[in-house]
C-alpha cells in the first residue's frame, strides 16, 4: 500500500505557490494601473508608459511559479502574459477595471480586447488584451511583443498559454487566452502536470502494473523495444552533446502492427515505465470530425499541449487518422487529404516519442512509412508463447484439476494473448462465483467458446 501523503509539505507546498502568486499578482496589478492611468491621461501630453519600468517581484524559492520561470528562463513580458490569463482562474475580480465602457461609443473598450462567457462573469483576456497590458496603442512596442504571442512562441510551445480563436474572419488577437486545467492545478495546488480527459484533451493516461518479464513476445520484438526505449533515454545526449539536432528529427514515431491482442498496448505502457515517461492513448472518436478543419484543431490540441512534456502518444487503431489517403473527388477528399499532409508536419516537428498502433500495415499511408523510424510486427504467438502466457496468466491462488493440459491448450488453440487474458478472467470469476479456486479443463474450454464466438469462429 501506498505511504499516506505528507500533509505539512503539502501544505508547505500551497503556501509557497500562494505567496509567489501573490506577489505577481500584485506586480500585475501595477502595471494594468499604470497602463490605464497612462491611457486616460488627459492633461496635456500623452504620458507613455513601458512595462518593463516596473520591475517583476523576486519570487519565493521552492514555489511551482518560481521554478517555472528559472526552468524556462521567462522574460518579465511572458510573466505578466502568464499572470494575465491565470487571473480569471484565481482572482477574476481583478480584471472587472477592464469592463470600463467608452463614453462616447457606450460600449466596451474595444482596444482592451476581452470576453465575457456565459456562465463566467468576469472578464476573458484575450490575445488584444495582452498587447494593450504590455504597449498600449503604442505600435512600434505592440509590434516588438507580438513575439511572445505568436502561436509557437514560448508559452504557446510548452502548454501554459493556449489561444482560442472564435472564428476564421476573426482578428488573430480577438482569440482567447486560456490556461490548461493542469497548468493551473500545478501553479496554486502543486499537482503534477496531468491534464484530464476532455473533449478539450481527448486521450488518457495509461500504465500497466506488469512488468517486462510478463511480455511474451519474440527475441527480435524485445529487441526492437529496446531501440525505443534508447532513443528516450539518451536522444537528448544524442542530438546535444553529439550535435545533431541539424541533422535529425527532434521526435522519434513507431507503427506496431498486428492483431488485436497481441501486446502492442501493453508494449507501449512498459516503454513509459521503463523510461519513466508517461504515455496518453488518443481518443479519435473525439479526435476526427466530419467538419472541415476541426481534425486539425482537436490534433493541434493535443500536440500543443505534449510538446516539451516528455510524453509517449499512442494513436490506437491509427488507421482512422493515418489511413490511405483518397484520390481527390471532392472537396472533402481534398480537406481529408490536407489533414494527413497537418500530421506528418506536427509528427516530424513533435520532440516526443509517437506510436501508431493498426492491425493491419497495408492499412497506413505509404506517405508515413519513411518517416517511421521503427515498424514492429506484433504476429500471433506461438504455441511455446501461448504456452509461457497460459502459465503466467493464472493467479497463484488456483488451483488446477489433474485433468488441466496447458500444454496441450497451447498447442491447439491459435489465440492472442488478449483471449486468453479473457478466458482467464471468465474461469478465475467463474471459480470465485462458486466460493472455489479449482479450475478445471472444462472451464478453459467453455472459455475458449466464449471468445471464439465473439469472432463468429467455432471450436
Amino acid at each position: 500500500m501506498d505511504a499516506a501523503p505528507d500533509t505539512g509539505k503539502l501544505v508547505s507546498q500551497r503556501t509557497l505557490n500562494a505567496d509567489a502568486l501573490e506577489l505577481e499578482l500584485h506586480w500585475l496589478a501595477q502595471v494594468l494601473e499604470a497602463r490605464l492611468e497612462a491611457y486616460f491621461y488627459t492633461d496635456g501630453e500623452p504620458m507613455h508608459f513601458r512595462f518593463d519600468k516596473l520591475p517583476p517581484p523576486q519570487l519565493p524559492k521552492g514555489a511551482n511559479l518560481t521554478r517555472l520561470v528559472e526552468s524556462h528562463s521567462l522574460t518579465p513580458a511572458q510573466r505578466l502574459i502568464l499572470a494575465l490569463v491565470l487571473t480569471p482562474y484565481i482572482r477574476p475580480q481583478m480584471l472587472d477595471v477592464l469592463f470600463a465602457r467608452n463614453k462616447f461609443t457606450e460600449r466596451g473598450h474595444t482596444e482592451f480586447g476581452g470576453l465575457q462567457a456565459q456562465g463566467h462573469g468576469g472578464f476573458l483576456p484575450t490575445i488584444e488584451t495582452a498587447l494593450f497590458l504590455l504597449a498600449g496603442d503604442v505600435l512600434d512596442e505592440r509590434f516588438e511583443v507580438n513575439q511572445y504571442l505568436e502561436p509557437g512562441s514560448t508559452l504557446f510551445a510548452l502548454g501554459f498559454v493556449q489561444a482560442r480563436s472564435l472564428g476564421p474572419l476573426e482578428p488573430w488577437t480577438s482569440a482567447a487566452l486560456t490556461m490548461p486545467k493542469d497548468v493551473q492545478d500545478h501553479l496554486t495546488t502543486g499537482n503534477p502536470f496531468k491534464p484530464a480527459f476532455s473533449a478539450d484533451f481527448p486521450a488518457r493516461r495509461i500504465n500497466t502494473k506488469r512488468s517486462w518479464d510478463q511480455l511474451v513476445l519474440p527475441q527480435s520484438l524485445h529487441t526492437q523495444l529496446q531501440e525505443i526505449a534508447n532513443w528516450v533515454k539518451y536522444s537528448a545526449v544524442l542530438m546535444s552533446d553529439w550535435q545533431m539536432e541539424d541533422r535529425l528529427s527532434p521526435g522519434y514515431t513507431a507503427l506496431f502492427y498486428g492483431p488485436p491482442g497481441t501486446g502492442k498496448t501493453l508494449s507501449a505502457c512498459l516503454l513509459g515505465q521503463f523510461c519513466q515517461r508517461e504515455v496518453y492513448k488518443i481518443d479519435l472518436s473525439l479526435i476526427v470530425s466530419k467538419y472541415i478543419g476541426e481534425t486539425e484543431k482537436n490534433l493541434s490540441r493535443i500536440f500543443d499541449a505534449a510538446e516539451h512534456k516528455e510524453w509517449i502518444l499512442f494513436f490506437d487503431e491509427a488507421d482512422a487518422l493515418f489511413g490511405k489517403r483518397t484520390q481527390v473527388d471532392d472537396a472533402r477528399d481534398r480537406y481529408a487529404n490536407q489533414e494527413v499532409s497537418y500530421l506528418l508536419q506536427r509528427i516530424e516537428e513533435f520532440n516526443g516519442v509517437v506510436i501508431l498502433a493498426s492491425n493491419l500495415k497495408t492499412n497506413i499511408d505509404e506517405a508515413f512509412m519513411r518517416r517511421f523510424q521503427s515498424i514492429i510486427q506484433f504476429p500471433m504467438p506461438a504455441a511455446p508463447e501461448r504456452l509461457r502466457i497460459w502459465q503466467q496468466a493464472f493467479s497463484d491462488k488456483v488451483k488446477f484439476a489433474d485433468c488441466v493440459d496447458l500444454p496441450a491448450i497451447a498447442e491447439k488453440y491459435d489465440v492472442s494473448g488478449g483471449t486468453i487474458m479473457n478466458v482467464v478472467r471468465y474461469c478465475s470469476l467463474n471459480a470465485i462465483s462458486q466460493h472455489s479456486n479449482l479450475i478445471s479443463q472444462a472451464d478453459i474450454v467453455q472459455g475458449l467458446k466464449r471468445e471464439f464466438a465473439k469472432e463468429g469462429r467455432r471450436i
